[in-house]
């Protein structure tokens, strides 16, 4: 067995003894899935980009400092641990999505019809479709779109000019990240909705829908306003083109709504909180829609299935290490600093905080779109932050106005951080640096959207 078939092997079976755990309940199987994790990681080795070997570094230093400090350092590790392995298994159960997407014809003629709309419809429909793929294909979506988008984009396409060339790469570089940063506001998949609700259990996703939801459609029509008012807004040269129909999107839309449908009936049925029953239902709707796709092969497609997740889970698993110490690092930090930082040593802070009122989301909001300016991931910023707001005693702040206003920071910071995954995935394919695109090319965006999502939110408080 190779190095890769290991580490696949290893996270399966974190993936798989998390899920039972939180199913079922087993402070044993727990451990096993700690075990496995620790091993993964160790047979990472030097594959770590700076960024996860930062977080796993200052996981360390946390965890010694729980030694130092904590009652029980046993206990609280053993919390934070399961927490690193639950997103873990979050991004490889919503990864499993990304095997039968990424062979599928109907996935391809959206993205195509997408991109030969008429210039006065193709930001509304690139930032929408983004958002819909990226519910699957997480930040996938960027790569496959924005490959899709550059050879598209030609200068020929242009008409020979290539201002305009240039002028349609930012345009739809730009819907393509507005729609995948919406993705886990709208999504009750997303992993935002998993750290809030997981912080939160008193909370439920239908409580968190109308502030997110709305700050949803008011980035999208900010973004879209943008971008017609800062065109250009060139005059075609030739004879219009066919426009594809987008028939293949609504396929699209119906196979999306079967997932989440899937997802809310096993959260009824099993009676789960919804992240749990999204890290259930995710790897089912990736094995159904396989076997779908190979259903001519007989027996329903199932053995065909298995074959292929057997062969391609390596290959799939192969490239989210980064992603799965990233995003479990911060948890895990999130947890223990939760932990750690004891409510009554923000005295001080209350006494200034206290008096805002509701506008506190607003505060949490910005701060975690600054913090991820200079290089602290956004889950750390909101796992911190949805733990410690909530158990102050200031009046107005709900927790689910807490929790939508930090997801909403959440999405701002990935649209304009340099340093996220997203807007890295971007340069590379454009050639242009993540500060141009974070700065420069959304500044209008965000000075418009920011003061507009302030009154939405304390509009909503009130």
């Amino acid at each position: 067995m190779n190095a890769a078939c290991l580490r696949a092997g290893l996270l399966s079976i974190v993936t798989l003894c998390t899920l039972f755990q939180l199913v079922f309940g087993s402070a044993v199987v727990q451990a096993l899935a700690i075990l496995a994790l620790a091993g993964y990681l160790v047979m990472l080795g030097g594959r770590l980009s700076p960024m996860a070997l930062g977080l796993l570094s200052a996981a360390a230093m946390g965890s010694l400092l729980a030694l130092w400090q904590a009652e029980a350092p046993g206990r609280l590790l053993f919390e934070a641990a399961g927490r690193f392995a639950f997103f873990a298994t979050f991004v490889v159960a919503l990864g499993l999505l990304r095997l039968p997407a990424y062979r599928s014809r109907l996935v391809r003629r959206c993205g195509t019809a997408m991109l030969l709309q008429p210039p006065t419809r193709r930001y509304p429909i690139l930032s929408a479709g983004s958002a819909l793929f990226g519910i699957i294909l997480n930040i996938g979506v960027l790569n496959l779109f924005a490959g899709m988008i550059e050879k598209s984009n030609t200068l020929a396409a242009a008409q020979g000019r290539a201002w305009v060339r240039q002028a349609r790469q930012r345009r739809m570089m730009l819907a393509l990240l507005r729609g995948f940063s919406l993705a886990p506001l709208i999504s009750p998949m997303g992993i935002g909705v998993a750290v809030v609700l997981s912080s939160l259990p008193e909370l439920r996703w239908i409580d968190l829908a109308p502030y997110v939801v709305g700050a949803a459609l008011l980035i999208f029509l900010v973004g879209w306003g943008i971008d017609h008012l800062t065109g250009p807004h060139p005059v075609a040269r030739s004879e219009a083109v066919a426009v594809p129909s987008l028939a293949p999107l609504g396929a699209f839309c119906l196979l999306l709504f079967g997932i989440v449908s899937l997802v809310f009936l096993l959260s009824w049925w099993l009676e789960l909180r919804l992240p749990i029953a999204a890290l259930v239902g995710a790897p089912l709707s990736a094995f159904g829609w396989l076997a779908w796709q190979r259903r001519r092969l007989g027996l329903l497609g199932v053995p065909a299935a298995l074959a292929s997740l057997r062969r391609q889970l390596p290959w799939l698993v192969a490239p989210i290490g980064n992603e799965v110490v990233v995003l479990g690092a911060a948890g895990y930090l999130g947890h223990l600093g939760v932990a750690l930082v004891p409510v009554e040593s923000l005295g001080p802070l209350l006494t200034f905080i206290a008096p805002l009122g509701a506008a506190n989301a607003v505060l949490a909001m910005l701060l975690v779109v600054g913090l991820a300016q200079v290089g602290v991931n956004p889950i750390v910023t909101v796992t911190l932050l949805v733990g410690l707001l909530p158990s102050l005693p200031i009046e107005g702040l709900s927790p689910a106005l807490t929790g939508a206003a930090l997801m909403v920071g959440w999405a701002l910071a990935l649209m304009s951080s340099p340093i996220t995954a997203s807007m890295l995935i971007l340069s590379r394919f454009t050639g242009v640096s993540s500060r141009h695109i974070g700065y420069r090319w959304n500044a209008r965006f965000l000075l418009a959207c920011i003061p507009l999502l302030t009154g939405w939110f304390l509009l909503a408080a009130w």
